[in-house]
């Protein structure tokens, strides 16, 4: 599939304008079509990150026609907003007879975008839920240290943290404000012992080791969608996700959590971009037979593209799943997460591209215990 032609919803928020960028810069690409509430900030994003090849559009995802026909030209719709429109974006990929791909849907609601994976294995389609940094990027740093240990796990966890090492002055967020307070104040999933676990919002999940610039990082427990899968795709009976955001965010997001949708909304509106400085890093193990194998991921700031880390890391996997696309990498069809069809030898070197550097080590499992002092299944 070559001149793959791109729609990009979402286009004016935080993450997507990096995507265009990357976009913009890949041959693969022909065309983007950026779609957003607010044609002026499409229309900016056009100008300043399009590299001539985009165009901007008003549409409103949750109108049953507007999108779809807005779809009628494009192969791929990259989703970059609100998770909660998932479904309606979905739905308007199957009417247009388009690829979809999203930054990911927390836990609920990829559940029932799971429920569409025969509509678009039936219409010759790939939805591939949880394209971002995390979800994305881990699920197939997962798949990878799965591959390396070599059996099936009794464990896969991922820990995700970024700081920005010269934050602006005022209330800044790495992403969606909404969708970080989501992630804060709903019940967290874990799986022990086999089965979904409902956690405590804002349950302390201990002190990670993490690379410099990181150090010893203090995580939460937070609901995100890799959990929902894991079990499936590898077998594993434990599996959780844990959030490490500095001190500063955290308590402002606390703040925040019991505030009216005006008031979030409002703060959204007034928040600052982080940095350029900001660096990401992800952390996924996978353990059997009293082994681990650890992936980590650590993404820097581009600076070509005055871009900070934690968005590159969130935008750069999703426009390489979409150069994979236009290569014929990718011929999985249905509703999945990226575990099941992207492989980490076609996405790790385009992310090293933007740099995303990847360790992977190997350590003896601590007998009986989860890195947070729960017991494994059977311990």
């Amino acid at each position: 599939m070559n001149g793959l032609r791109v729609a990009v919803l979402g286009a004016g928020g935080t993450i997507a304008p990096a995507i265009v960028r990357d976009l913009a810069e890949s041959e693969e690409i022909s065309d983007l079509l950026l779609l957003d509430l607010d044609e002026e900030r499409a229309a900016s994003v056009a100008t300043d990150q399009g590299g001539g090849k985009a165009r901007p559009l008003e549409v409103d995802a949750r109108d049953p026609q507007a999108l779809p026909g807005a779809l009628a030209s494009a192969d791929l719709l990259v989703n970059s907003a609100s998770y909660r429109v998932n479904i309606e974006a979905m739905r308007a990929c199957l009417a247009a007879d388009c690829h979809y791909l999203d930054l990911g849907g927390l836990y609920w609601m990829t559940d029932r975008q799971l429920d569409l994976d025969e509509e678009f294995r039936q219409r010759d389609l790939l939805a591939l839920l949880g394209m971002g940094s995390s979800p994305g990027k881990t699920n197939v740093m997962a798949e990878q240290a799965v591959r390396e240990l070599g059996e099936r796990p009794v464990r896969v966890d991922v820990v995700a943290a970024g700081r920005d090492p010269e934050p602006p002055a005022g209330f800044s967020v790495p992403y969606s404000l909404r969708t970080l307070i989501d992630e804060l104040t709903l019940a967290p999933i874990a799986v022990r012992d086999g089965g979904p676990r409902e956690l405590e919002p804002l349950m302390p999940g201990g002190s990670v080791p993490l690379p410099e610039p990181f150090g010893a990082a203090d995580t939460i427990y937070t609901l995100h969608s890799e959990v929902r899968t894991f079990p499936e795709s590898f077998g594993c009976t434990e599996a959780s996700f844990r959030l490490s955001l500095s001190g500063t965010l955290l308590e402002r997001l606390r703040e925040l959590a019991p505030a009216s949708e005006e008031e979030i909304a409002r703060a959204a509106r007034g928040a600052i971009p982080p940095s350029a400085k900001t660096v990401s890093v992800h952390m996924v193990e996978a353990e059997a037979g009293g082994q681990i194998v650890r992936v980590t991921a650590v993404t820097g700031p581009m600076e070509e593209w005055r871009l900070g880390g934690g968005i590159v890391a969130t935008a750069a996997p999703a426009a390489a799943t979409a150069r994979l696309l236009a290569r014929g990498r990718l011929q999985a069809r249905g509703a999945m997460p990226p575990e099941r069809c992207v492989h980490p030898d076609d996405l790790f070197p385009e992310l090293m591209k933007r740099g995303c550097d990847f360790t992977i080590a190997r350590d003896q499992a601590p007998s009986g215990m989860t890195p947070d002092g729960a017991p494994l299944a059977g311990a």
